[in-house]
């Protein structure tokens, strides 16, 4: 009964926090994040335990499967797009992929941080899963990394179009590549919301920057410590 009312109450909040993040468009109301803090308001002041929520977020998470596959069929759709733009793509994956790995590096050692968060935030722009089998190969903190992948995700779904829109990157592919590379599954959703080429586009770039990120960590990963 706890398990059906948790995933009536998932599914009730992000739904209302769609409908507000259209009424008003802010970072603050991407639905995502505002969905999240209700939840987390709500199970707070209700008094349930994350491991009562558990079965409720399992049962949810497994259509994060389909969802994923889904977009296949845009990406399909699309492909003439990638063989126009394969060269381009590719540059701005490799250097879009580098970049957040050793912007992460250079920011924790500026801030001092330690070795367990640093390792941690190498793969931040990867989707959970994969992020967190890369974090058994490097030794990170498991839980940390998720945690770090998820905020990740949520600043890029809140903050990465508007930060496009600032730089006057407009064209759909570039938005759907950059958001793709450095937001994955979060940004991913985000990406769809604004047409079926950026998210085809970010899709892709979510799965190619996974792999990219797999075998670039090794080689980087010596310097860390």
């Amino acid at each position: 009964m706890i398990t059906l009312y948790n995933i009536i109450l998932t599914v009730s909040v992000y739904y209302l926090a769609r409908v507000i993040s259209k009424k008003y468009s802010t970072p603050l109301t991407s639905p995502v994040f505002l969905s999240t803090v209700i939840i987390i308001g709500l199970l707070v002041a209700s008094n349930l335990s994350y491991e009562e929520y558990i079965p409720a977020k399992n049962f949810l998470t497994f259509f994060l499967g389909p969802a994923t596959v889904a977009l296949a069929l845009p990406i399909y759709k699309n492909r003439h797009l990638f063989t126009k733009y394969f060269t381009a793509a590719c540059v701005g994956l490799i250097i879009g992929t580098v970049t957040t790995i050793t912007s992460a590096i250079i920011l924790a050692h500026w801030f001092d941080l330690s070795e367990m968060f640093i390792r941690g935030l190498t793969v931040k722009s990867v989707t959970v899963p994969v992020a967190t089998e890369i974090g058994k190969i490097i030794k990170g903190n498991v839980s940390l990394i998720a945690a770090f992948v998820i905020i990740t995700g949520m600043i890029g779904a809140m903050f990465g179009a508007k930060l496009l829109d600032w730089f006057k990157i407009n064209h759909p592919f570039a938005r759907g590549l950059s958001i793709g590379t450095i937001a994955h599954g979060i940004g991913t959703a985000e990406a769809v919301k604004e047409g079926e080429i950026q998210g085809a586009v970010s899709g892709a770039a979510m799965g190619i920057a996974a792999v990219l990120t797999s075998l670039i960590i090794p080689y980087i990963i010596n310097f860390i410590s």
